[in-house]
């Protein structure tokens, strides 16, 4: 049985020239704070890698701060110090359908409610702004592809309140697959995630506006500006740079393109064999690789367990809920009821997704469909 990967936005298998740049970095020797000609070795590797990610992130001229990965990423960011102090009411203010990385920080603060394709809805900005808030969207949504006008949220945000709030974009999903330049976006701060990209798991950074006051989550030797303590994982930071290097090379040479029409072939496969199949978020732009598809009546755990067995690897919801399958939150968030937002699955394409994968997951799909509201009926 041939399988076919149709879960990228989970992670993105590793890309050839990321393993090449981590097997060359393993032979830098040097812990990166010492200064001998080894140390100072492994410290030039991390400053051009550093170098490398900014220039694909645009993001010339801010600092990046590397993490174990955008969830800790998140957690840093949330150590945010408002220029004169944030004041005692601060909140972290966060859409209803943020990632569960911002989403466990916003605790009993309002969340930002969406329409019915997954659009954050801001009508008021002055509801949001408070000195020391923290103002947190994505750019675009893991299990619907959705994309965010997060650019012309934050210069609205920004508009009303140029200097109390901080904006802080996920931009975990989106970087690499869709054109982003982290100094135009009007964010403060944004994360991103190596493994999204075809880079190595466990490494990721948090993108800041220079000048920015942090209170740091790990303290010890002071690396990383101060603001993430701990020896550099050097091979990771390595691979990650490799990586961002390959995504923008795919985004200059249309890649994405490709892989659009290929998803736009999926779906045009599954809606032509039954009508009751709901397509998530198609009323807005969408990432080019992602469909999400609900159909009432169907788990979405069953469906993934069936495409498994039948050699297509593809998810229910995020990947980060520790292996558990759920009704989907951020399809409730969008107004779906219980029964739909529990058979939402999400197939999620990548460079390496050829036109004969889908169309041999749209036959399966179809056939296992066919058979569940048999036996049901």
């Amino acid at each position: 049985m041939t399988r076919a990967y149709l879960d990228w936005n989970a992670t993105a298998p590793l890309r050839p020239e990321v393993r090449e740049a981590m097997i060359a970095a393993m032979d830098v020797a040097g812990n990166p704070s010492s200064v001998h000609a080894e140390g100072r070795a492994a410290r030039a590797l991390v400053e051009k890698s550093r170098a490398k990610i900014s220039a694909a992130f645009g993001a010339d001229g801010a600092d990046i701060v590397f993490t174990s990965g955008a969830t800790e990423a998140t957690a840093l960011a949330m150590g945010w110090r408002a220029p004169s102090g944030a004041a005692g009411d601060r909140q972290v203010l966060a859409s209803a359908v943020e990632h569960d990385c911002i989403e466990s920080h916003a605790g009993d603060a309002p969340r930002l409610p969406v329409d019915g394709d997954g659009l954050v809805q801001m009508p008021d900005m002055a509801r949001y702004t408070h000195k020391g808030n923290i103002v947190a969207i994505q750019s675009a949504n893991s299990e619907t592809g959705v994309l965010q006008p997060t650019d012309q949220l934050w210069r609205d945000l920004k508009a009303v309140d140029p200097d109390g709030t901080l904006c802080l974009t996920d931009a975990t999903q989106s970087f690499g697959k869709m054109p982003f330049a982290f100094n135009w976006c009007g964010a403060d701060m944004a994360i991103i995630s190596a493994h999204k990209l075809g880079g190595p798991k466990g490494i990721g950074a948090l993108v800041m506006k220079r000048g920015t006051d942090l209170a740091a989550r790990i303290t010890g030797g002071g690396q990383e500006m101060g603001r993430r303590s701990g020896t550099e994982n050097v091979i990771g930071i390595a691979g990650f740079a490799a990586a961002a290097e390959a995504a923008q090379r795919d985004l200059e040479t249309g890649v994405w393109e490709r892989v659009a029409a290929i998803r736009n072939i999926l779906e045009n496969a599954l809606v032509a064999s039954r009508n009751e199949t709901i397509f998530v978020g198609n009323g807005a732009a969408q990432m080019p690789n992602t469909s999400c598809i609900a159909t009432p009546g169907w788990k979405a755990e069953t469906q993934v367990m069936q495409m498994d067995l039948a050699g297509f690897a593809i998810s229910a919801g995020s990947a980060c809920s520790s292996g558990k399958v759920r009704a989907s939150r951020v399809l409730g968030a969008m107004g779906y009821d219980d029964a739909t937002a529990a058979s939402a699955i999400r197939v999620s394409l990548g460079p390496e997704t050829e036109e004969d994968d889908v169309l041999r997951f749209a036959d399966a799909w179809c056939a296992q469909r066919k058979k569940h509201f048999a036996r049901v009926a």
